[in-house]
């Protein structure tokens, strides 16, 4: 049985600049990762490991893509918004029919899409 999603797994050339973002825009941090073949960092959400970044030269391509976004939950959504300005980040809201979430999509340095999720009036 399932219990909880662990974490997300991007491979980038840039790892330095991705750990940044994250730190930077959603707040993680970096944390332990273990000794492992190839070089990474694991960015923490608490005491979880939710976004592990792993180093690679090829060249990414976007096509075709099976993971179009992964998400967050969050609160504060106006303090978060008045951050993404601050930082010239575009985002779009989108209010998600029959609940009370709010969606603010965005995309990492690497293009990736991930969306942050808040309660209405938040």
């Amino acid at each position: 049985m399932l219990t909880a999603l662990d974490h997300v797994n991007l491979r980038t050339a840039d790892m330095e600049k991705m750990a940044q973002w994250y730190s930077e825009v959603l707040g993680l941090r970096r944390g332990p990762r273990p000794d492992m073949s190839v070089s990474g960092i694991w960015m923490y959400l608490n005491d979880d490991a939710v976004v592990h970044l792993v180093h690679c030269d090829d060249p990414l391509t976007r096509e075709p893509v099976s993971l179009e976004h992964f998400a967050f939950r969050a609160t504060g959504m106006d303090a978060f918004k008045e951050k993404l300005a601050a930082l010239g980040i575009d985002y779009e809201p989108q209010e998600i029919p029959g609940t009370d979430i709010v969606q603010l999509n965005l995309h990492d340095p690497m293009g990736n899409h991930l969306h942050i999720d808040f309660r209405a009036g938040d």
